[in-house]
C-alpha cells in the first residue's frame, strides 16, 4: 500500500477521469506488493532501561510480522468497505514544526503525521509544497510510536485535515492524500470530508492468499458534475499510470539499496537522523536507539525485501534500470518534466521517493550512473520555490 509500515522502527526501512462522484469506479484494488557469557558488571538503570525498550521493540516487531503473515480471525471478512475516520478534535500531539505560506488561500487546516525520510512521507510533502500549502508537522518516532497511539492505523503518513463542521478527517494514503487534496483545489467549493469518503478503504484477497487492505480510486481526481479536467483522456491516464509506478515498483527499490550494508544502513540511518533533527526532537536515549536498532533491524529486513520483490544480488542495477526508465519518458515529452512545463502528479510521486534517499550513497550512485539528475534537481527546485517558509 501507499503508505509507510511503521513495525519495530517501521519497513522505513493510474487510469480515467472521474466527473461524476456517483459514479466512483474502482482501480487499483490488487496490486502486487510492497544469540555460559562471562559475568557482566553491574549495568545502570539508565542501561537496563534502554536494552528493555530495545529488546521490546525487537519483539513487538517480531509479533507484527508474525501476525501480518499469520492473518486473523477476520481473514473472512473480505470486501469490506470502511470510510475514513473522523475525530472531533485534534489529538493532543507536539506540533514540531509548521510550514507557512502567506499566499496560501486555500483555506485547509493540516496536520501531517510523518517520518522525515518515508518515501510515501516524502511524495506527499513535495505534493504540499509545490501546491504551495501551509501545514503543521507532527514527526512520528519510528519505534515508539507514541504520536499515533490515537490512530487505528500504525502507518505513516497520516494527514488530518479540518472540515467544513470543525472535525478533522484522517486521511491515511499517500496516494489517496494527493488525489483528495489535489481535487480540493481543483474546485474549493468541495468539502475535504465529502472528498474523503470517495477513496474508501476495502479488504481483498492478494495473491498469498492473506486479507490485504487497499484504497480505491486513489490514483483519480473527484470532480462534480458540472467541473471537469480540462487535460485530454490519454494525459490523465498517463499520469494515473505513473504514479502507480511509483508505488508499485520503484518504491521497492529504495531499502534494498539504502540498507545494502551493515555500513551503509547505519550511515543511511545516522543521516535521517540529520534531516529530521532527531537530536531536537527526541532524548538522546530515543534518538540512539532510533538509529542503531534502526539500522540493523532494516539491514535484515532489507534482505528479506530483496528476495520478495525478486531484486538480484545487485540492487544496484535495478534502481539504475528504474530511474533510467523514467527519463526516458520524460525525453519522449521533450519537455523538462513528465508533466511539461510544470511538474504534474507524477513527476511529484517519482521524485518524492527518490527524495527520501537523497543524502545516501545509494542516490549518490544512481547521480553518477543514471541521467536522473537534472529532471531531479529541476522538480526540487519548482517544489523549494512553491513552499512557504518553515517555522
Amino acid at each position: 500500500m501507499a503508505t509507510f509500515r511503521l513495525g519495530t522502527i517501521a519497513t522505513i526501512a493510474a487510469r480515467f477521469p472521474v466527473q461524476n462522484v456517483a459514479k466512483v469506479q474502482r482501480i487499483g484494488l490488487v496490486r502486487r506488493l510492497a544469540t555460559g557469557a562471562a559475568p557482566k558488571k553491574p549495568t545502570s538503570t539508565l542501561g537496563l532501561a534502554l536494552k528493555g525498550v530495545a529488546v521490546g521493540a525487537l519483539v513487538g516487531t517480531g509479533w507484527s510480522g508474525y501476525s501480518y503473515f499469520k492473518g486473523g480471525v477476520t481473514d473472512h471478512m473480505l470486501h469490506e468497505h470502511v470510510g475514513p475516520k473522523v475525530l472531533d478534535k485534534l489529538p493532543n500531539v507536539k506540533i514540531m514544526r509548521k510550514i507557512v505560506n502567506p499566499k496560501d488561500d486555500s483555506d485547509l487546516d493540516l496536520v501531517l503525521f510523518q517520518f522525515q525520510t518515508c518515501p510515501f512521507c516524502c511524495k506527499v510533502r513535495a505534493f504540499l509544497d509545490h501546491s504551495g500549502l501551509s501545514y503543521s508537522v507532527v514527526e512520528v518516532d519510528a519505534v515508539l510510536r507514541q504520536d499515533i497511539r490515537w490512530s487505528d492505523s500504525k502507518k505513516v503518513p497520516i494527514l488530518l485535515a479540518k472540515t467544513k463542521n470543525g472535525k478533522y478527517v484522517q486521511l491515511t494514503d499517500s496516494s489517496m492524500i494527493v488525489s483528495a487534496i489535489s481535487s480540493y483545489l481543483r474546485d474549493k467549493t468541495q468539502d475535504i470530508g465529502e472528498l474523503a469518503t470517495y477513496y474508501p478503504s476495502i479488504s481483498y484477497e492478494n495473491d498469498a492468499g492473506k486479507k490485504v487492505f487497499d484504497i480505491m480510486n486513489k490514483y483519480f481526481l473527484m470532480f462534480q458534475e458540472k467541473k471537469v479536467d480540462s487535460r485530454s483522456k490519454e494525459v490523465q491516464e498517463e499520469e494515473r499510470k505513473w504514479r502507480a509506478w511509483a508505488d508499485d515498483h520503484l518504491v521497492h527499490l529504495i531499502s534494498p539499496n539504502v540498507y545494502r550494508t551493515k555500513e551503509e544502513a547505519l550511515e543511511t540511518f545516522e543521516w535521517f537522523s540529520d534531516v529530521g533533527d532527531w537530536a531536537i526532537h527526541f532524548p538522546k536515549w530515543e534518538r540512539d536507539l532510533m538509529v542503531y536498532v534502526g539500522a540493523f533491524a532494516m539491514w535484515g529486513i532489507s534482505k528479506r525485501l530483496k528476495k520478495r520483490h525478486q531484486l538480484s544480488d545487485d540492487v544496484r542495477s535495478h534502481i539504475y534500470d528504474a530511474c533510467d526508465k523514467w527519463i526516458n519518458e520524460v525525453e519522449k515529452k521533450k519537455s523538462t518534466f513528465f508533466g511539461g512545463s510544470q511538474p504534474n502528479l507524477a513527476d511529484l510521486a517519482v521524485f518524492g521517493v527518490l527524495n527520501s534517499m537523497e543524502g545516501c550513497q545509494a542516490f549518490k550512485d544512481c547521480l553518477e550512473n543514471t541521467k536522473i539528475g537534472p529532471w531531479f534537481y529541476a522538480v526540487k527546485e519548482q517544489v523549494m520555490k512553491n513552499r512557504g517558509k518553515v517555522l
